[in-house]
């Protein structure tokens, strides 16, 4: 019975580096030149295998509240810490900064300058009318002709702004400071305090994370491209069980790798889990997330290294000590290629770099 495996990975990662191998293959013309190979390079030969090809893979991730962010302000000295573990929502203060209480608002648009006047028109303003509103201060009718996603300060804004700031025990100026307000996606939790009272809120205060406990797996940053929002995948919890999960976002900046010179940068996958009664009873732990991926069966593979780049275009193997058999590429994964091409058969020993 023929020998099976599945050789298993991501097709991205492969294909990211079957890309950069390419430039660096042995080149060979069609009609039977021999490929030039690098004086460097070792020549050997390989067997063509048959197998099934995978870009299905499991990886390590941790169970958390995924990747905590850091809180710090323009000016002022921290007079107020909350809890670590507390939730902190719409409205309520983060901590508080010369004695002023530094309140959560949602959105997208930071504080980058002081709300402090009739007309003033922009996103940041968007942000104080929706959150005000949400928060249940009447802030008046809005003025016809602003650009989507913009506001403008109005006397009903001002009037709105004056009656947050009575409820929220401050001077009620009807301005507001970047220094006192801190603008995040949605309600945080208080991962870590960074700070002393007494110390510079600018030196950074304290970090936060989302509510809701999910899994980050790095991968390296030339595999993630096979990876998407929305695949689903499968974790598992120490113990062995597992639960059902999603991916729910692919991290766009890419951070250092584990150190090394050789190591790739790496980007996050943020991964939601469906049961999260599975998850309860645990704060932080490692886990496996595995990926599903398109199998292709019963297939003829090489190493990646085997394939000749034709001048004329296409891919070609070499057969040791026989001709050149041009090729068509399918599936990579692990370093190996899906190849089909005329008298191919497993077992076939063709040339490779090594």
């Amino acid at each position: 019975m023929r020998r099976r495996r599945v050789l298993a990975l991501l097709a991205g990662m492969t294909a990211a580096g079957a890309g950069g191998g390419f430039a660096a293959t042995r080149w060979a013309a069609a009609d039977g030149t021999p490929a030039s190979t690098p004086s460097t390079a070792a020549v050997a030969t390989v067997a063509v295998e048959r197998t099934d090809l995978s870009t299905a893979r499991t990886m390590p991730g941790t169970l958390g509240y995924g990747t905590p962010r850091t809180i710090r302000g323009q000016s002022g000295t921290v007079t107020w810490l909350p809890a670590a573990g507390t939730t902190v929502t719409a409205g309520q203060p983060l901590y508080r900064n010369d004695d002023q209480p530094v309140t959560l608002l949602y959105g997208t648009t930071p504080m980058f300058r002081p709300i402090d006047g009739a007309g003033l028109t922009g996103r940041d303003v968007r942000v104080i009318v929706d959150n005000l509103r949400a928060l249940g201060f009447r802030t008046g009718d809005q003025p016809r002709g602003i650009r989507p996603g913009d506001a403008r300060v109005t006397p009903g804004l001002i009037a709105a702004i004056k009656k947050w700031q009575e409820h929220l025990g401050v001077s009620a100026t009807g301005t507001i400071s970047p220094a006192h307000v801190a603008v995040l996606p949605g309600p945080v939790r208080i991962a870590e305090i960074t700070a002393e009272l007494g110390a510079p809120a600018t030196d950074g205060v304290l970090t936060v994370t989302g509510r809701k406990k999910v899994v980050t797996v790095p991968v390296g940053a030339a595999d993630v491209g096979a990876v998407k929002k929305g695949d689903k995948v499968r974790v598992e919890l120490p113990g062995g069980a597992t639960t059902d999960g999603t991916v729910a976002s692919v991290a766009r900046d890419a951070r250092p790798g584990d150190g090394s010179e050789s190591a790739q940068p790496l980007v996050d996958i943020t991964v939601t889990v469906k049961n999260t009664a599975a998850v309860k009873a645990l704060d932080t732990t490692p886990v496996q997330v595995s990926f599903t991926g398109e199998t292709r069966e019963d297939v003829l593979v090489v190493p990646v290294a085997a394939l000749l780049a034709l001048r004329e275009g296409g891919h070609a193997v070499q057969i040791s000590g026989g001709p050149l058999v041009a090729v068509e590429t399918g599936m990579f994964a692990m370093g190996m290629v899906e190849i089909t091409g005329d008298g191919l058969a497993e077992g076939t020993r063709v040339v490779t770099v090594s």
